[in-house]
């Protein structure tokens, strides 16, 4: 059940990030890739960091039926970088349910 909420969750991020005109179709380079910064803020934008991390990384877990996260905070985040955009608070919510879901008890 974990496994299906997630993906669905993803897949709502995806559909958002492209309604709002936030996928990016340019991969960012191999050192921004390799940015080991807090979600790898400088070097790409949350969003690319969303899509080109965080989402295939999310994905790779489900796929091999490894242990997902159970202690995430990436809503903090979204709220810093989206909350004075109206338009981007599903964003939000998604994250906020995200991290809600994957930190409750197993």
């Amino acid at each position: 059940m974990l496994y299906i909420k997630t993906t669905q969750k993803l897949q709502e991020l995806e559909e958002e990030l492209k309604r709002r005109s936030l996928w990016n179709l340019d991969v960012p380079s191999a050192e921004a890739m390799a940015d080991t910064s807090p979600f790898s803020c400088e070097a790409m934008s949350f969003e690319s960091w969303v899509q080109f991390i965080f989402i295939p990384k999310m994905r790779a877990l489900i796929a091999s039926r490894q242990v997902l996260p159970n202690n995430i905070a990436i809503a903090p985040m979204a709220h810093h970088v989206w909350n004075d955009v109206k338009e981007r608070h599903t964003l939000i919510m998604i994250f906020d349910d995200l991290d809600k879901f994957l930190s409750e008890p197993r």
